[in-house]
């Protein structure tokens, strides 16, 4: 039976994330349309109630119904979540956009900063989704491991919008007793904490396969969250929200947690694996990678001091060493630890 306040909605791309949340979503009573790229996915969730590539073990309910089409998945839902990896976000969302109610709500639960434009995803979707008012578009991020909430472990996140009445009903869409959702007003903020940290765990997974401790690794989480705060700073958003869910909590999860595929990434690095036999061997996104690059671009263009993150991508893209670019780090000039602002 239906929950009197359930919602017909759309969860747009059937990854671990897309597939955990559309499970919370559906357990919650609200009826969900997944869209999945994948045709196996979509047989495998059709067939067993069950999506074995990306999140095995969750038998998914009823109210959950797996789509391919991409307007039947979004068309007149008055929700739409999207979690597609960044690269694909611009192609993905411009084609639902002829589809999507004119009151809709658009949740992005993707974290990524654009190559081209260096845009946020919600950047990207202002664009592409011309008809949506931005005051009903906003964004989901946190320490959330989608194993771990499909699983109904306690976990917190935060929900940023323009609108403060939107950022409420997402809210109230998501929150259970096992999902606790906060709100905030610093879209921007949160955004950049959720994309960066993802670069910052690729240079934690390297630190980790370099056998170089607990010393090692507790300052580069640091210093890395100094990092994000100063292009944060630059670019308008809030530093409090660094020290929030959406910064400083969901950096130590992905920079220590091993299920965090970024940490992956970066300990084979430092293990001695090429970038590309890493990603040969992926299914799912480590979306730092494709972020080192765009944060790369946009800090040098906004002259923003990101040394850390300067080196992971000098190790991505232009065959630095792990070691090497620790050294660096460590001989750069002394200074002090604080920044003026």
């Amino acid at each position: 039976m239906r929950h009197k306040d359930s919602i017909d909605m759309a969860v747009v791309g059937g990854g671990s994330w897309g597939t955990a949340l559309a499970h919370l979503l559906a357990v919650k009573g609200h009826r969900v349309a997944l869209w999945v790229y994948e045709r196996e996915v979509f047989r495998q969730i059709e067939a067993g109630r069950e999506n074995k590539t990306f999140l095995p073990g969750v038998t998914l309910p009823p109210e959950l119904k797996a789509v391919s089409d991409i307007q039947e998945a979004v068309a007149g839902k008055p929700v739409v979540v999207i979690v597609v990896p960044s690269h694909v976000m611009r192609r993905v969302s411009a084609s639902m956009a002829p589809f999507l109610a004119p009151d809709c709500i658009v949740v992005s639960a993707s974290k990524g900063i654009e190559n081209r434009t260096h845009l946020t995803m919600s950047g990207v979707l202002r664009e592409t989704l011309p008809d949506v008012s931005p005051e009903r578009l906003a964004v989901l991020s946190g320490p959330s491991f989608a194993k771990e909430v499909a699983a109904k472990a306690p976990t917190a996140v935060t929900v940023a919008a323009r609108g403060r009445e939107c950022a409420r009903a997402v809210q109230r869409i998501f929150a259970t007793d096992y999902f606790r959702v906060y709100t905030n007003e610093d879209v921007v903020g949160v955004e950049l904490g959720g994309s960066i940290k993802n670069v910052i765990a690729i240079a934690a997974g390297m630190i980790d396969g370099l056998n170089l401790g607990l010393n090692t690794r507790a300052a580069l989480i640091t210093r890395g969250l100094t990092e994000i705060r100063r292009l944060g700073l630059k670019l308008g958003a809030n530093p409090r929200t660094f020290t929030g869910l959406a910064g400083v909590g969901d950096l130590v999860l992905t920079c220590t947690g091993t299920l965090s595929r970024n940490h992956m990434v970066g300990k084979k690095l430092g293990e001695g694996s090429s970038l590309k036999e890493i990603l040969a061997e992926m299914q799912m996104v480590a979306e730092g990678v494709k972020t080192a690059k765009s944060v790369y671009n946009l800090s040098r263009r906004l002259e923003v001091e990101m040394p850390i993150c300067h080196a992971v991508y000098r190790i991505l893209y232009e065959d630095l060493k792990p070691a090497q670019a620790l050294y660096q780090l460590m001989t750069r000039d002394l200074r002090s630890e604080l920044d003026e602002v």
